[in-house]
């Protein structure tokens, strides 16, 4: 039995991705509630172009990155479903064990690294995420 399914090493996955669960749900959170804030009121002058462009840039960006965290949060959360029924640290693909230095850098990581890469190497193009 290795450090991830031995029972310290569950508890201490679990405690792990419980702390990042609940800074996601804030982060999310904050987002929301930034979103529902009026927006400035607009000056009685002509709205520069370049300034309206930036502004919407922006809003893209935030839109991007709190989805980022909701889908990061979904990963966490089946992590944690994934520990309850005893198959944490297995790959959904293969059912071999996901490697220690993998679960280290990504600790939701649902798949080894090789069905991972074969993962991506089917997803279009414009799917993937940098």
């Amino acid at each position: 039995m290795d450090d991830s399914t031995s029972a310290d090493g569950r508890q201490a996955w679990r405690d792990s991705l419980e702390r990042r669960a609940g800074q996601l749900r804030a982060e999310v959170q904050d987002a929301e509630v930034s979103a529902l804030r009026p927006a400035a009121p607009a000056s009685t002058e002509v709205e520069d172009r370049k300034e309206r462009a930036a502004e919407m840039e922006v809003g893209r960006v935030q839109q991007a990155e709190q989805q980022r965290d909701i889908d990061e949060l979904a990963q966490v959360e089946a992590a944690l479903a994934r520990i309850d029924a005893g198959s944490f640290g297995v790959c959904l693909d293969c059912g071999e064990p996901i490697g220690a230095a993998r679960l280290a850098v990504m600790p939701a990581a649902a798949c080894c690294a090789a069905c991972q890469a074969a993962r991506e190497a089917h997803r279009p193009t414009a799917a993937r995420h940098g």
